[in-house]
């Protein structure tokens, strides 16, 4: 198993690139997260979004790719990342859900 990452700007944003990732490989969209950047009290700091996605290390990195590349076509690309074999603790963490008010999603 695997865990991918992927930030962008914008909640619409995350909702159309999480579809792009889940429709270019076999994973889970496991959570989504809001990442509050420095300085987000301010009304001119765009909302950064996480989306974390589950599955084998193969459809993960196609996953991503599809949903940075999704992102990146808009200019709202932000950052991505893959942990093959991740920890059974890193992956707890990711069901950690900020949208939907730190419950697990399961």
């Amino acid at each position: 198993m695997a865990l991918g990452l992927l930030e962008v700007y914008g909640f619409s944003t995350a909702i159309v690139c999480a579809d792009a990732a889940a429709k270019a490989a076999g994973v889970k969209v496991v959570a989504m997260d809001k990442n509050k950047p420095a300085g987000g009290d301010s009304v001119a700091v765009p909302l950064i979004m996480q989306i974390k996605l589950s599955g084998d290390i193969s459809a993960i990195e196609t996953a991503v790719e599809a949903g940075a590349e999704c992102a990146k076509k808009r200019g709202l690309f932000v950052a991505s990342h893959v942990i093959a074999r991740e920890s059974e603790a890193a992956l707890k963490m990711a069901a950690l859900n900020d949208v939907g008010k730190d419950k697990i999603n399961r």
